[in-house]
């Protein structure tokens, strides 16, 4: 369809009116529209082929859209969770929380992320990850907020389980690290010249405990609490069964919390226990050094043994211990790590961020 736009003009030499007439032709606002509306049903079908659960906000927080994996997984009617209702839809223990963190998401324009159990048309609650990022116009504001909800039910539970089964077996190890404590103490007291070199032993078994607490997997339950703990502090309980005359720390030390511990403890726990087996705490003249630099971001920790045997050749494979090792350096702390089969004894270097170690503090955040 074509329009007509008639406007006044100058008059004529002779004095008489004229006008312009222009002609607007539709089509292109029509083919405008019509671009806009197949964009859309581009859109609808993306989000609802999707296998997650898809959802957008308005700028303020307000939610105006869902797909249909949404109403398929919930059972609500379309349009019963808009607005603020979609919090009625969690778990009354992880309301408050979820709240909590969107809000601060719209505060801030930081990325939404968080795990909660969100109630199934069945009615039970399953796991979800909860994720959004703020879309921003030209001018950086933000115009829409995109999310998603991903049902991680069966994961979660398998991790429970498997969480429950590595406290069950740690606490078994332990049951037999105090079983061969109180062996020691029941042998020395037949034989009372022992004692005090039986009292040492006990000691070295007990803290063997406590590194191995350290050093096996966890999860955000069973995970031990490290406090205002350091680096040398870690590093210390690790190598404490070892005779002290042996080893020692020296450096820079630097603040670790749970973020950084267990990794951490890994690897060394793993360091140690071959030393002990193999390298310099194999032998009574044997010397462990770990020296620790902290240059701006930049952890380096160095690892050296000397006066073990001496290594006649590089080792032809790693044992499964040392590669779960380097695997939580390398993918738990984005770290790098490198060893240096010297005759006179292994060198490891390991290199990581500051803030791979420990937290920021919540005043910096």
């Amino acid at each position: 369809m074509t329009g007509f736009a008639v406007t006044p003009a100058a008059p004529d030499p002779e004095g008489r009116p004229r006008w312009f007439v222009m002609a607007s032709d539709n089509a292109r606002q029509r083919r405008a529209e019509s671009a806009q509306v197949a964009a859309q049903a581009e859109l609808d079908t993306l989000t609802n082929a999707m296998p997650q659960m898809v959802w957008a906000t308005r700028p303020d927080g307000y939610h105006d859209f869902y797909n249909a994996q949404w109403y398929r997984f919930t059972g609500m009617p379309e349009g019963s969770t808009d607005g603020e209702e979609w919090n009625g839809m969690f778990h009354p223990d992880d309301q408050e929380r979820a709240w909590d963190r969107w809000r601060h998401s719209l505060r801030t324009g930081e990325a939404y992320e968080i795990e909660y159990r969100l109630r199934h048309c069945s009615g039970t609650y399953r796991w979800v990850l909860g994720r959004a990022l703020p879309v921003r116009d030209g001018d950086g504001r933000i115009v829409r907020w995109i999310g998603t909800c991903t049902d991680i039910d069966s994961a979660k539970r398998a991790a429970e389980l498997n969480d429950i089964l590595s406290r069950e077996l740690s606490h078994r190890i332990k049951n037999i690290f105090a079983i061969i404590s109180g062996l020691i103490r029941m042998s020395a007291r037949q034989m009372p010249a022992m004692r005090g070199f039986a009292d040492d032993l006990a000691k070295r078994i007990a803290a063997l405990g406590a590194a191995h607490d350290l050093a096996r997997p966890h999860s955000d339950v069973s995970r031990p609490t490290v406090g205002d703990a350091t680096l040398h502090h870690v590093l210390r309980e690790l190598l404490s069964p070892y005779a002290d005359r042996q080893w020692r720390v020296t450096g820079d030390d630097v603040p670790l919390d749970d973020r950084g511990a267990t990794p951490i403890a890994l690897i060394f726990h793993e360091l140690a226990t071959n030393a002990a087996k193999y390298g310099a705490l194999s032998t009574t003249d044997g010397q462990v050094t770990i020296e620790t630099r902290h240059d701006g971001e930049q952890v380096t920790i160095d690892w050296r043994e000397t006066g073990g045997p001496a290594i006649e050749h590089v080792p032809d494979t790693a044992g499964f211990g040392t590669r779960l090792a380097a695997l939580s350096i390398e993918q738990q702390l984005a770290g790098t790590i490198t060893r240096d089969w010297r005759r006179d004894g292994l060198l490891v270097r390991i290199e990581v961020r500051r803030d791979a170690l420990v937290r920021e503090p919540l005043a910096r955040r």
